[in-house]
C-alpha cells in the first residue's frame, strides 16, 4: 500500500494529513474553511485517494496560511507515497464538466513543480472561502507534489462550479498519473531513470 502521513506544526499552522493513494476515495476533512473542506472531500472521492486532513490554523489573522499550509501537507503526502515513483502512469488529463462549466486539467508528475492556472472568479468568497487563495491552493499543492499542473477553466459562469471543476478534474488526473502501469510496473517512467 502507498500511504503516508504528514505532521507540519508551525506558528501558524498544526496539521495532520494521511493519504493512501490505492483507496477508494474514503475521507475526513476539517479545516475550519467549510468550502475548502468541500473541496478537499472532492478531490479525494474523485481520485480514491483517501485522505485524513486535520488543520488548526490561524483563522482569526486570515485564511491565507490554512489554505497554504494545507495545500503543501497534502501535496507532501502525495509526494511521499509515491516513493521513487517506480511504475507508476505519471502523466494524467482530465476535463470535468459541471452543469455549464468545463474544466480541464493536466498534470506530470515529474519532480518539477509548475503551475499555469486560468480561471477566473468574479465573486471575492465562495462560503468563507476568499477566491483569490484558489490559485495559490494549487500553487502549494504542486510545488510540495513535485507535480507539473495545468489548470484551464475553459468556460462557465457560476463561481462555484467553476472552482469545484478545477478541484474534479485535479482529482481525475492525479487518479489516472498514480495509477500502477501494468506494462511498466517494475520501472520509473523516465529515461533519466529517476522522476
Amino acid at each position: 500500500m502507498r500511504t503516508a502521513d504528514i505532521h507540519r506544526n508551525t506558528a501558524e499552522t498544526q496539521i495532520d494529513v494521511t493519504v493512501n493513494l490505492d483507496g477508494s476515495g474514503v475521507y475526513t476533512v476539517s479545516t475550519g474553511i467549510g468550502f475548502l473542506d468541500h473541496m478537499i472531500e472532492q478531490l479525494s472521492r474523485h481520485s480514491l485517494i483517501d485522505m485524513t486532513v486535520k488543520t488548526v490554523g490561524d483563522l482569526h489573522v486570515d485564511q491565507h496560511h490554512t489554505t497554504e499550509d494545507t495545500a503543501i501537507a497534502i501535496g507532501e503526502a502525495v509526494a511521499k507515497a509515491l516513493g521513487d515513483k517506480r511504475g507508476i502512469s505519471r502523466y494524467g488529463t482530465a476535463y470535468a464538466p459541471m452543469d455549464e462549466t468545463l474544466t480541464r486539467v493536466s498534470l506530470d508528475i515529474s519532480g518539477r513543480p509548475w503551475l499555469v492556472f486560468k480561471a477566473p472568479f468574479t465573486v471575492q468568497r465562495l462560503g468563507e472561502w476568499d477566491t483569490e487563495l484558489i490559485e495559490h491552493w494549487f500553487h502549494s499543492f504542486a510545488q510540495a507534489a513535485g507535480i507539473t499542473l495545468h489548470v484551464e477553466n475553459l468556460y462557465g459562469s457560476n463561481n462555484h462550479h467553476v472552482v469545484e471543476s478545477c478541484f474534479k478534474g485535479l482529482a481525475r488526473a492525479l487518479r489516472q498519473a498514480v495509477e500502477i502501469d501494468p506494462r511498466k510496473a517494475d520501472a520509473i517512467p523516465s529515461t533519466k531513470g529517476m522522476l
